[in-house]
């Protein structure tokens, strides 16, 4: 049950952080791309107190902690390769990104505002999610015929 409510408060901060700076506003994002035209520059700055505030936390949880208050240890990614699926990945959220001015962070708590790209985003995303574990299932264990 702790595990639970420190996700759910830790996920409204962060949604709220969201909604503050205003990234729940596709237009905002995209105009960040836009460098030729309606440049915004603030995604600089959100983007900057989001590593400043990383940054910080690593140091302190890392530095000061051998596990999390409820686990039993951390769990960090054991490969550190950079490999085709990582900069597919990212090249994709990217994109995606570019396209829709939502990332997945932000498309959630934009949900109550009633923009009507919002649900189709993250149906979007929840079924390429599907898609690549499929894909990914389906190619590590081919069917043999």
């Amino acid at each position: 049950m702790n595990k639970l409510v420190s996700a759910s408060l830790i996920g409204g901060i962060f949604g709220l952080g969201i909604a503050v700076s205003g990234m729940i506003n596709p237009a905002k994002v995209l105009n960040f791309f836009d460098v030729a035209g309606t440049w915004d520059p603030s995604l600089i700055f959100v983007m900057g107190g989001g590593l400043l505030v990383a940054f910080t936390g690593y140091r302190l949880v890392f530095g000061h902690r051998k596990a999390p208050v409820f686990e039993n240890s951390f769990a960090l990614p054991a490969r550190r390769a950079i490999n085709r699926e990582l900069v597919g990945g990212a090249a994709l959220f990217g994109v995606g990104w570019g396209i829709a001015g939502f990332c997945p962070g932000g498309a959630i708590p934009a949900l109550g505002l009633g923009y009507s790209t919002t649900p189709i985003f993250v149906a979007a995303v929840i079924a390429g999610i599907v898609v690549a574990r499929f894909a990914r299932t389906r190619l590590a264990h081919p069917a043999t015929a």
